[in-house]
């Protein structure tokens, strides 16, 4: 993709000076939801800052004070066959369109920089992981959280245990099976997020933190991805031997949708196969 091909609707912004990264979903009208050519841009510059040096922290944040109200389910069925009309498109296609999407969600879990997410107004669906998936998240108190698709699509999303990992059992299946959506200040007691505070203060509050990071010596924060991902990953393991899991999870898992990386292909990008930062030889084991 060449500059001029590349969706004006996400942008970034790189300081090396104070080695913070800004992606900004830019999308108004559709409340920062995003489509395939926005995620793509989106794990382009998650690519090319993954080996930038000069990159500590990368926030992740949406213009006019919304965060992301995730894939843009306006056009999903174009998802599948852009441009064509009145085609049903083949299993094989929706699966391949499908493990591209989960690709994403799984390689920024496992970025390794600092992610912050600077969550204002709305985090639906996507949003909502991308918001649980950052390493870091400032919520606004009456920000709306929760996956609202769950009423159309069911609870057979390729990050159940996400949910379970970072909201607890009761929580997590309260919003996948009925498709609520809460406040942060509902749960702000439970103490899931970084910072709560009123919305004024989110963007000022991601920076401080972001400052904080960056001041940290670059490795450590690697170091510490390596082991939360694993601890999330062997939590999926646990939850399916004790059944914490359901048949339609079983589902998600064979269409590559579990969390660990290691062990599912990455879907087709640009450059083909995985990105760089996941191509790397792994780190020490855990003992």
């Amino acid at each position: 993709m060449t500059d001029s091909d590349a969706d004006p609707r996400v942008t970034l912004e790189k300081d090396a000076a104070t080695h913070v990264a800004r992606i900004t979903i830019d999308n108004p009208t559709r409340r920062n939801a995003y489509d395939p050519p926005m995620r793509r841009r989106m794990a382009e510059f998650l690519d090319d800052l993954a080996a930038d040096d000069d990159v500590k922290v990368v926030i992740l944040r949406g213009t006019g004070g919304v965060f992301s109200t995730g894939a843009d389910m306006n056009n999903a069925y174009n998802w599948y066959r852009p441009g064509e009309e009145g085609r049903r498109p083949s299993q094989r296609r929706r699966l391949g369109v499908d493990r591209e999407s989960f690709g994403f969600y799984h390689d920024y879990l496992g970025f390794p920089k600092v992610t912050i997410a600077q969550v204002e107004t709305y985090a639906l669906g996507g949003g909502f992981e991308l918001a649980l998936m950052s390493d870091l998240t400032v919520v606004a108190r009456d920000a709306q959280l929760g996956m609202p698709g769950a009423r159309l699509l069911g609870p057979a999303l390729g990050n159940l245990h996400l949910f379970f990992y970072r909201l607890g059992p009761v929580l997590a299946r309260r919003l996948l099976l009925t498709g609520d959506t809460i406040t942060a200040a509902e749960v702000e007691h439970l103490g899931l997020f970084t910072d709560v505070c009123d919305a004024g203060q989110v963007a000022e509050r991601t920076e401080a933190w972001a400052t904080k990071v960056a001041k940290m010596p670059a490795d450590v924060p690697a170091l510490e991805q390596r082991r939360v991902a694993g601890e999330v990953d062997d939590g999926r393991h646990e939850d399916r031997e004790v059944g914490v899991g359901d048949r339609s999870h079983e589902r998600g898992i064979r269409h590559g949708s579990g969390l660990s990386r290691a062990r599912r292909p990455r879907s087709r990008r640009r450059g083909g196969g995985r990105p760089r930062w996941c191509r790397a030889s792994p780190g020490p084991s855990r003992s």
